[in-house]
């Protein structure tokens, strides 16, 4: 009847703790312009026209790439469509601008860089739309054509890992950020975490671990995220002393930090340090940042975790309910009665049983309760308890008729 909490159950309290991170977030906004921006753009290209002055060329962004450059200029035949194509473009005419887009890709007079910055646009337009696939698939065809120039090609590059990651194809976004590597000779911290964010993803946990934490140590500021990340990797790579390391830095430099914390609980609880996560979870209640139904759960479960801590976990069960945090459910109940139970409190025992087996999914914690009945020689409640269990559904019916073949008293 002891609750117990296996490995993989403390996994499952790992990655509620890290969340969202594993999605990664929105896209980088490299990719995000609104139609005001494209408007203050165009206004700004035309200004410097008026005053007779270029635009300053771009900084290479990527000095160590081994792609040779192409001259990335537009064909005198294409530059009328590509011109209007822009124009629907900076106007928000998306569907206009797309369908020039298709035309030019059509176009067998259309040069490379016609090909690749039609393309790039158009799939813009699509990733705008929320259409992700025909935003990948033009910008693999931009990729393609191989027209731009090197910072937009590796943009662009990039941007595509960062997209298949989020649409769930991580194979392909591997594929593709080693390839944004290898070919743009860059290694900064954040491309390397959406490489180490898709080994993750394909449970290649020691890889992962190893591309994390070469970004984090690379970055000055690495992101809460990427140590999030990178501790999820050490604890599935069974580097649990690598995680608690991690867990514990994190946490001691972040005191306030709500997240931090409750990685570190999860991190002890993982690695069966029960005491520990229970230290940290006090903690937190005493100064009322458990808030959520979840994180009073892992409080009360590392108690049930250690032997003779039941009225601790009592106390936390009854102080989430108080609270109306803790959600007065079948969970909640049993947890509660077993509690009582093993710190012989069979009073209590007995009515938290009786809150639990009308909620259960089957009729095993009605023949519990009455199991305990008959215990306290409860007889006629026990025998009502059988009933109700063989009626909702028990492993060993034999067990219950046993007690409803009782002699009365």
């Amino acid at each position: 009847m002891h609750m117990s909490h296996s490995s993989a159950r403390n996994r499952s309290f790992l990655a509620a703790a890290i969340g969202a991170v594993l999605a990664f977030g929105a896209l980088s906004q490299v990719h995000a312009q609104t139609a005001q921006d494209r408007a203050q753009e165009r206004r700004d290209r035309q200004a410097q026209k008026n005053q007779g002055k270029a635009a300053a060329p771009a900084a290479n962004q990527y000095p160590n790439a081994t792609r040779q450059e192409p001259p990335a200029k537009a064909s005198a035949k294409v530059t009328p469509k590509l011109q209007k194509m822009m124009k629907a473009y900076d106007d928000d005419k998306g569907a206009d601008a797309r369908a020039i887009a298709d035309e030019i890709l059509a176009n067998e007079a259309a040069n490379a860089y016609d090909k690749s910055f039609s393309a790039q646009i158009a799939g813009q337009i699509a990733y705008e739309a929320d259409d992700a696939a025909a935003a990948l698939n033009y910008w693999n065809k931009a990729l393609e054509s191989n027209g731009l120039d090197n910072n937009s090609h590796f943009n662009l590059m990039f941007t595509v890992a960062q997209v298949q990651l989020q649409e769930d194809k991580y194979t392909e976004s591997l594929a593709t950020v080693d390839r944004f590597l290898k070919e743009s000779g860059s290694q900064k911290p954040e491309q390397l975490i959406v490489k180490g964010n898709a080994l993750y993803r394909l449970e290649r946990y020691p890889e992962a671990a190893a591309v994390l934490k070469q970004a984090i140590d690379a970055s000055p500021e690495p992101k809460a995220e990427w140590q999030q990340l990178l501790m999820a990797a050490y604890a599935e790579a069974g580097q649990g002393g690598e995680a608690t390391k991690m867990a514990e830095a994190v946490a001691a430099k972040n005191p306030n930090d709500k997240r931090a914390q409750l990685n570190l609980a999860v991190i002890y609880q993982q690695n069966d340090q029960f005491d520990k996560a229970a230290a940290v979870l006090e903690k937190m209640r005493a100064s009322g940042q458990l808030t959520e139904d979840k994180e009073y759960r892992q409080l009360y479960a590392s108690y049930l975790n250690m032997d003779g801590k039941e009225k601790e976990a009592v106390t936390v069960i009854n102080d989430g309910l108080q609270k109306g945090i803790l959600k007065p459910d079948y969970q909640t109940y049993l947890a509660m009665a077993q509690a009582y139970y093993f710190s012989d409190q069979v009073a209590p025992a007995i009515d938290a049983y009786k809150k639990a087996a009308p909620l259960g999914p089957d009729g095993e914690t009605y023949l519990n309760l009455a199991r305990v009945l008959w215990q306290e020689d409860r007889i006629p409640e026990a025998k009502e308890a059988a009933k109700q269990a063989i009626a909702k559904g028990v492993k060993k019916p034999d067990d219950a008729k046993k007690i409803l073949a009782l002699p009365a008293k």
